[in-house]
């Protein structure tokens, strides 16, 4: 599939910007078209084309059947409100979204691949949970949170459009926590904390995913996308106190019931954005997950591990 012309929802954001810089390098890559109602960084916004519409604007459709792409990267996918999104409209930009992405990529005969930024939160943290979740345990546990439900159906979307449509690959990134400059994730908003509000009484096990190695899964895919869900998260799976002492991050052991109150009244105080309802769960019981897919065939592997990956983001995050 030499010359992809590739589309990425999203583009504004830090993974859609270092993806599009990444393939408009690329020789492989003839075009690249980024959709998004936010401001693009001028350099790039030189480099691509940009569609300055809503994934749900009547518009869209029209611009996209004109660009002719063959692959198409769903990469604006939201965990939390973010300026000019609200908690209200988390679930529209994401499941609505999705479905309007995928009515107009039904009327796309160029069409050949999509790749989904999802996330490893499909399968929650559970003190039942096996200690490496494989791709088929997104049934295993109930969906929690908003934004697990919101994964959920993204995901079941995304498998009936593969079912009308089995000509396309189309590959869900099932992505660990990301961790990295300038991205605005969970796991950064912990470590740029002064001291990281843990759960007392536990330590469990956690595996992240730095920044680049993200990107650089999305980008593989792009060029060799696989179908189906594929896990995605660095070597290494540590105990939350070693991967803070790594980061050198001070811990503070909060009593579970006293955990959510304390901290979201903390972080309002101080003026910092609030933590999605996925973390206290995840200090709490941690998520390993198995990366045989990854590795065989999506043929990637990250370049930092666990450990590397917080080391870089406590760099980048200093307190």
């Amino acid at each position: 599939m030499a010359g992809r012309r590739v589309l990425i929802t999203g583009v504004a954001n830090p993974f859609g910007a270092r993806l599009a810089h990444r393939l408009a390098a690329d020789a492989g890559v003839a075009r690249v078209v980024g959709v998004d109602t936010r401001p693009v960084d001028p350099e790039l916004a030189e480099r691509i084309d940009v569609l300055a519409a809503d994934l749900r604007s009547a518009e869209l459709p029209a611009l996209v059947r004109a660009a002719a792409v063959d692959t198409v990267v769903h990469n604006d996918i939201v965990q939390f409100p973010e300026p000019g999104r609200p908690r209200a409209s988390l679930h529209d930009i994401n499941v609505i979204g999705t479905l309007q992405l995928l009515t107009i990529c039904d009327g796309l005969a160029s069409l050949r691949a999509i790749v989904v930024r999802g996330s490893a939160a499909i399968y929650g943290s559970e003190p039942a949970a096996p200690a490496f979740f494989t791709e088929d345990d997104a049934d295993r546990f109930p969906l929690r949170t908003r934004f697990q439900r919101d994964i959920g159906e993204l995901e079941r979307l995304v498998g009936a459009f593969a079912r009308r449509h089995p000509a396309v690959a189309c590959t869900v990134l099932r992505l660990q926590p990301v961790v990295g400059r300038d991205f605005d994730t969970p796991v950064n908003r912990l470590l740029r904390a002064p001291v990281v509000p843990t759960v007392l009484g536990y330590d469990p096990r956690v595996q992240v995913l730095d920044a680049d190695d993200a990107v650089g899964a999305l980008r593989r895919a792009v060029l060799h996308p696989v179908r189906g869900p594929v896990n995605v998260a660095a070597d290494g799976v540590v105990s939350l106190s070693r991967a803070l002492r790594h980061a050198r991050r001070p811990a503070l052991p909060i009593a579970a019931p006293l955990w959510g109150p304390l901290v979201g009244t903390a972080r309002r105080a101080a003026g910092q954005p609030v933590l999605p309802d996925e973390i206290a769960r995840y200090l709490r019981f941690g998520r390993g997950v198995d990366t045989t897919r990854m590795r065989s065939e999506l043929r990637y592997r990250p370049k930092h591990s666990t450990l590397e990956a917080l080391a870089r983001a406590a760099e980048a995050n200093p307190r």
